[in-house]
This record gives structure tokens, sequence and C-alpha cells, in this order.
């Protein structure tokens, strides 16, 4: 009696061990560009155009206040060549050194208020544009992953993803595994017409450089 017994545990168990296989398929992958779905999408097309329109619109307000800073510098010139007149009286002459280092203040908070204003508005377009990319990186990658599923895939790649020595996870793919151009179709498909043809992502300037905010004032170092 003990043989059939014996039998029947080994049939149990290559029954089990067949249905174990039979529950994990064998891995299927495709691999998808993230980058280049990033960078050709109409929707990441028209967030740089805002982004760089918002960009402009700054980088003219800091000339606008560089003028006005500039304009300041003048007035402070013109103060102190006055208290350096010898023709004037002794309160006159102190009077104009008065005015001269109330503009001088002046002049102080206009630089500070240009150094602010830019470094907020770089702050604000770099933020905008993170989480921008983070949405639509997670939007598009839930589009990779239906399509991934619909052909069968049990792993999906992103050939472009960095690794800790700053190159692609995925060395070499063979393009039948490739599915970039089919997520590509689909994520554009709302495209709306009339859009410019796709152009590859930038993240914007800064809007403000430190060049771009020097207001010089004669006879005076400028503070750190």
């Amino acid at each position: 009696m003990k043989k059939p017994i014996q039998t029947l545990s080994a049939l149990a168990v290559f029954g089990l061990s067949a249905l174990i296989s039979q529950a994990q398929p064998a891995p299927k992958l495709l691999v998808v560009d993230m980058a280049k779905l990033y960078d050709t999408h109409y929707k990441t097309e028209e967030q740089n155009g805002k982004l760089r329109a918002d960009e402009q619109k700054a980088q003219e307000e800091v000339e606008k206040m560089n003028k006005e800073g500039n304009t300041l510098v003048e007035d402070y010139k013109s103060l102190t060549e006055q208290s350096n007149n010898p023709a004037l009286t002794a309160d006159a002459k102190a009077k104009s050194q008065a005015d001269a280092q109330k503009k001088l203040e002046e002049i102080q908070r206009k630089k500070n208020d240009i150094n602010t204003f830019a470094q907020n508005t770089q702050r604000s377009l770099q933020q905008r544009l993170q989480t921008f990319r983070t949405l639509m990186l997670e939007e598009i990658s839930k589009t990779a992953s239906e399509i991934a599923k619909r052909k069968g895939a049990t792993l999906l790649l992103d050939k472009a993803g960095p690794t800790l020595i700053g190159v692609s996870n995925v060395i070499y793919s063979d393009a039948a595994y490739e599915i970039t151009d089919e997520v590509m179709k689909e994520i554009n498909k709302d495209r709306p017409a009339g859009l410019p043809a796709a152009a590859p992502a930038a993240a914007p300037a800064p809007a403000a450089t430190t060049d771009s905010m020097k207001i010089a004032v004669p006879g005076v170092s400028p503070k750190k």
C-alpha cells in the first residue's frame, strides 16, 4: 500500500509545480524612451512656451528696475558733486552730503530689490518646471504601462533612465521590443491643431543673472 501512496504524493507535487509554473509566465520585456516622450509631448511644448514668456517678462522687469537704479546713481553723482562745490556754505555742503547718503541707501535698497526679485522668479520658474515634469512623467508612465500590458509585457524598462554611473539602465535592446513610437502616438492623439512641430524641451534659463543686476555706483564698492 505504501507504493501507491508515494506515487500519489509524487503526482501531487508534480501537479503543484505545474500550477506554480503556469501562475508565473515567462518574462516579456519591453522598453520605452521616457525622455524622448517627455520632450516631444505637446503639453511639454506648451508649458515651455509659458515659462519662456514669463521668463521674458521677468527679464524686462529686471531691466526696468536697473534703469531706475541707474537714475538713482545719476542723482547720487549730482549730489556728490554739489557737496564738493567750494562755493557752497558749510550748511549747504552738509545738506548735499546727507542727501547723497540717503540716495546711496536708496540705491542699495534698489539693488536688494532686484536681487530678491530675480532669485524669487528663478526659484518659481524652476519649481513650476519640476512640478510639471513630475506630473507629466506620471501621466506618460501610465499610458506606457497600459500599452505594455496590452502587449502582454511583464516588465517595462526606461531606456533613458539614469543609473548611479550616469548611463542608461538598458545597454541594448532589439527594435522589436521598443514601444516609444506607439506610446508617442497615443499621448499626442489630442494634440491641438496648429501647434508647431515638436522641439526638444529645455529648462528655462534664470530670469535674471548677476550680470544683469549690476548698478554701478562711482567710488562705492559693491556689497557682497
